[in-house]
């Protein structure tokens, strides 16, 4: 007689559940990041006439830009464009949960300026006080990217086995 065997169901691979090695340079972006803030950061706090709140504006959006990209290239991956809404897209797919609730603080900040397309473009020049909340919002990111280069977050490759979160384990 034949026995009869029980089949498991096997979950599916995603992209997002590859584990991928980090992107080389990641280090170098998450300088940029933090040099952009600073430089932003001081300007801000000394009232440099030179550095008005679209130029603050601007260099604060790069270190987002860099400390994200940061993040995304330690966890090998790489975002599909680059508005602050697709890489914050990018950190949702690929590292989901690490924004927490800046996601939609950061998605926010491309609406003072949409540019990409030349013939319906707008800017909107901030405030010195959304500004200072900015300079804030990129503060926190700074320590969440602190974080992720330390291994604390899910893009990390010094994980346990078997403590992986369910977005990035493999069917066997």
């Amino acid at each position: 007689m034949l026995k009869s065997l029980a089949v498991q169901p096997v979950k599916l691979v995603s992209f997002a559940d590859i584990k991928r090695d980090p992107i080389k340079g990641w280090q170098e972006f998450m300088e940029e990041g933090k040099a952009y803030l600073s430089t932003a950061t001081n300007a801000y706090i000394n009232k440099r006439p030179a550095f008005t709140p679209a130029i603050l504006y601007n260099l604060v959006a790069m270190s987002i830009e860099k400390l994200i990209m940061a993040m995304l290239m330690k966890s090998g991956n790489l975002p599909y464009n680059h508005t602050i809404g697709d890489l914050v897209d990018a950190m949702d797919e690929f590292l989901p949960g690490d924004l927490g609730n800046l996601g939609t603080k950061l998605k926010a900040l491309d609406a003072f300026q949409e540019i990409c397309d030349i013939e319906e473009y707008s800017i909107k020049i901030p405030t010195m006080i959304e500004v200072g909340m900015m300079l804030e919002l990129a503060s926190r990111l700074v320590k969440l990217a602190d974080k992720n280069a330390e291994g604390g977050l899910y893009g990390t490759s010094q994980r346990t086995a078997g403590t992986d979160p369910p977005h990035r384990r493999r069917a066997i």
